[in-house]
């Protein structure tokens, strides 16, 4: 997994609320299995019309964002089933952060565990940013993990809580796989010796 420490990107503006994972991801593209080629569906009922052609008006569509990395949305984002497929499509279409004053429990903890953050700010806050990104045309932010700040393009600073430990795993990369292998060493001598303990129980020894 990718470390995320300090991040400045575009950002998109999709200012709505209870985006569920089924706009995010619609169920008809999760038949792959693997984690990957799921961003070109991101969205897609909202991206696309029926025959294919992009909808113009819709924000991934627009030439000023279509390079985004980080996405500020409306409040409960990610409600809906808890599809982990949802974050993978984010993360594949380039997304490293998500920016809204509230998330779906479920849709926030699989956040974390791909590797994009997800920032909680004050409703007045993310109204703020919307207006700096969309009518003022600011549309870098910087995301300062260790600070744990977000930073606009006048300098207005927005501080954010990030539960420790998925903050320390964020900034070194590890996701669940990660995490276990650092225990590689002890793994592979438990691996070892084990067959031969339990022999020894079994005989009676």
């Amino acid at each position: 997994m990718k470390p995320f420490v300090v991040h400045s990107g575009i950002t998109a503006p999709l200012n709505r609320a209870n985006i569920d994972t089924d706009a995010i991801i619609p169920k008809q593209f999760l038949k792959r299995i693997e984690r990957t080629g799921f961003g070109q569906y991101l969205f897609y009922e909202w991206r696309y019309r029926a025959d294919g052609t992009p909808v113009a008006d819709f924000v991934l569509a627009q030439s000023a964002y279509q390079d985004a990395t980080i996405l500020l949305a409306g409040p409960n984002f990610g409600c809906g089933s808890s599809r982990e497929h949802a974050p993978w499509a984010l993360l594949d279409y380039g997304f490293r952060a998500i920016i809204a004053p509230s998330f779906a429990d479920i849709f926030y903890n699989n956040c974390f565990k791909n590797g994009i953050l997800p920032i909680v700010l004050p409703d007045q806050s993310v109204q703020r940013l919307f207006e700096q990104v969309e009518l003022r045309g600011s549309r870098i932010l910087t995301i300062d993990l260790p600070a744990q700040e977000v930073r606009d393009a006048d300098g207005t600073v927005y501080p954010f809580a990030v539960d420790a430990y998925r903050k320390k795993c964020l900034l070194e990369g590890l996701d669940d796989i990660g995490l276990t292998l650092r225990h590689e060493e002890q793994i592979s001598v438990y691996e070892t010796t084990a067959p031969f303990a339990r022999s020894i129980v079994s005989s009676g020894v």
